[in-house]
């Protein structure tokens, strides 16, 4: 069993089957597993996506980092609700943002972090890197290397790593172990580049597994590989 470990969720699972906006049902149960987790005696951060609201390619002709902001602006939003479902259920919580807005969540900072981790609390990273031109995976990366996680859990829609697309090709290979070298070769998407490297450089594995079931989030932590392996 990991103990210390950052899950990422991406902006549809926070979606569910309404496909945009906020899915309070399946945020619930998301945290009915993290509440889980935190009871076993793991410490769990959590990034999450925005495309449920927006996603950077959505402003058409918009300015490049106006647009990535917006997008920010939508994992503070997924952010604060899986806060609020966290506490609904008598779980410490904290969303720290890299963008300042005192009068709705903390301002990042490794100190703090670590002290909302000593005390017992679920940490949510809001806000991306807080810069345009990097995405939640990275921002993912980055928060799971400042905190020493002993894995990323990559939650997604499809049940670990293929050597193609499985919804676009039928032959398409699942992995069930691979290394960070051999993803960035094979350009696989799993999660971007410069995420795939932070996590090489520190040495912090991933576990991709599919979210269908949110039991998965729990066995994923237990040290299961349920999908596929990245190390």
């Amino acid at each position: 069993m990991y103990k210390r470990v950052l899950l990422k969720l991406s902006g549809e699972a926070m979606a569910g089957d309404k496909k945009t906006g906020i899915d309070a049902e399946f945020v619930d149960l998301i945290a009915e597993k993290v509440v889980k987790m935190a009871n076993m005696g793991i410490q769990v951060g959590i990034v999450t996506g925005g495309g449920n609201f927006w996603r950077g390619k959505n402003g058409y002709k918009m300015e490049s980092t106006t647009s990535d902001y917006m997008g920010m602006l939508a994992t503070i939003l997924n952010s604060l609700a899986i806060k609020d479902a966290l506490v609904s259920k008598g779980v410490n919580a904290v969303v720290e943002t890299s963008i300042i807005m005192t009068q709705i969540a903390e301002p990042y900072t490794k100190r703090d972090m670590e002290r909302h981790f000593a005390e017992g609390a679920v940490v949510i990273f809001g806000g991306g890197t807080g810069h345009p031109f990097f995405s939640t995976d990275t921002a993912a990366a980055l928060r799971a290397a400042e905190m020493h996680a002993d894995v990323i859990l990559v939650a997604k829609t499809i049940d670990g790593v293929y050597s193609a697309d499985p919804k676009l090709d039928p032959n398409a290979v699942k992995y069930t172990e691979i290394t960070y070298d051999e993803v960035l070769s094979k350009n696989l998407k799993v999660m971007d580049a410069a995420s795939i490297a932070i996590c090489r450089d520190n040495n912090i594995p991933l576990s991709v597994f599919a979210l269908q079931d949110a039991e998965n989030i729990v066995r994923a932590a237990n040290g299961e590989n349920i999908g596929t392996i990245v190390k």
